[in-house]
């Protein structure tokens, strides 16, 4: 990105917003992919617009009613799904239409204007402020944090949950741990994609990775670099092009995907396989 965009203080909020995002997107995206978990996610992301509209209600910072509301989904879609034995799609299809609902109703509740929702539903991190950079970097902190600390078991189980239980894991506490912090990445990257594009951010880098990388190590710095790209470029080609910045980014990450499948596709039709 060209240096004299960085002389306004709403682009280098942007940008410090990709990097910090990206830390986040890169770690649990590797393991959304891995788990194949694509769907639960998307359940949370869109659950936690019924945060948003707890936030406007109370008059304080959205993202202060999307932090619990989304660690509450996540905890209850995985309690529905692995203790009280409901189907996990329908668990998410519940919750997902109950949040979006929630949030239309307290919007509705809110005294005065309607507030425009655009940007949290579809991004806008050109308009990031000072304070949510601090609360993604405390968000990402933890988020590193915590699968740091715990990353043997969330690998087993990740690849096998089964033999991960008979070998002594708490597979049940540790999913639920996972899906919080799932939720955690959603209220990040809801300021840069938007809730609706949250899941292809999630994905998109981390399965490019998965595609390059011979362990979750590499995937994860290597989700990590690709999505601070998307972002960065996206916002780049946003600013220029005055577009949405949100679905620039998702656009141009989509579209890597697509090529690099391309590729390989015509490189193991040249050689024959």
């Amino acid at each position: 990105m060209p240096g004299e965009l960085f002389a306004f203080e709403f682009l280098r909020n942007a940008a410090l917003a990709s990097l910090l995002a990206s830390i986040a997107c890169g770690i649990i995206g590797s393991y959304v992919v891995v788990k194949k978990i694509g769907f639960i996610s998307g359940g949370i992301a869109h659950t936690a617009f019924g945060g948003i509209g707890l936030g406007y209600y109370l008059g304080v910072n959205p993202l202060f009613g999307v932090i619990p509301f989304s660690l509450g989904a996540a905890i209850a879609i995985g309690l529905l799904s692995r203790k009280a034995k409901v189907a996990e799609d329908t668990a998410i299809g519940a919750f997902w239409a109950v949040g979006m609902a929630t949030g239309v109703i307290l919007i509705g509740l809110t005294p005065g204007y309607a507030p425009n929702l655009f940007s949290y539903l579809f991004g806008n991190i050109l308009t990031v402020p000072t304070g949510d950079l601090w609360m993604i970097c405390i968000l990402d902190l933890s988020i590193a944090a915590l699968s740091w600390l715990f990353s043997k078991e969330f690998l087993a189980i990740s690849f096998d949950e089964e033999y991960a239980e008979v070998s002594g894991v708490k597979t049940t506490f540790f999913y639920l741990l996972l899906l919080c912090l799932i939720a955690l990445t959603v209220v990040i990257l809801m300021r840069v994609v938007g809730i609706v594009l949250v899941i292809a951010l999630l994905t998109i880098p981390a399965a490019i990775a998965r595609l390059f990388s011979r362990s979750i190590g590499g995937m994860m710095l290597l989700a990590s670099l690709l999505s601070a790209l998307f972002c960065l470029a996206g916002l780049w080609v946003s600013y220029i092009l005055d577009l949405a910045s949100g679905a620039t980014i998702i656009v141009l990450a989509g579209s890597a995907f697509l090529l690099v499948h391309a590729g390989r596709h015509l490189i193991s039709f040249a050689r024959g396989r």
